[in-house]
């Protein structure tokens, strides 16, 4: 978790409210005591079309190798 003084945070809000976006939390002090906590809010999360899912994995390509053979063909192959 982060710390920042009340005069920084006023300063530099945008970029810790993207911070806050991308997973920080961020504790606003004053006076060097912790005053306010700055979170993301939580977001529900959207429903899942199974009907377009299922049609779009019809679509694809059977696989030809189970995924340790091809984890270990990326490998040994320096392929990541």
């Amino acid at each position: 978790m982060v710390m920042i003084n009340l005069a920084d945070a006023k300063a530099h809000l945008s970029e810790l409210v993207d911070r806050v976006e991308a997973g920080d939390s961020i504790d606003i002090t004053r006076r060097g005591k912790p005053v306010a906590r700055l979170t993301a809010v939580a977001r529900p999360r959207k429903r899942i079309d199974a009907a377009l899912l299922q049609s779009l994995t019809a679509t694809m390509p059977a696989r030809t190798q189970d995924a340790a053979a091809l984890v270990r063909s990326m490998r040994d192959g320096d392929r990541y």
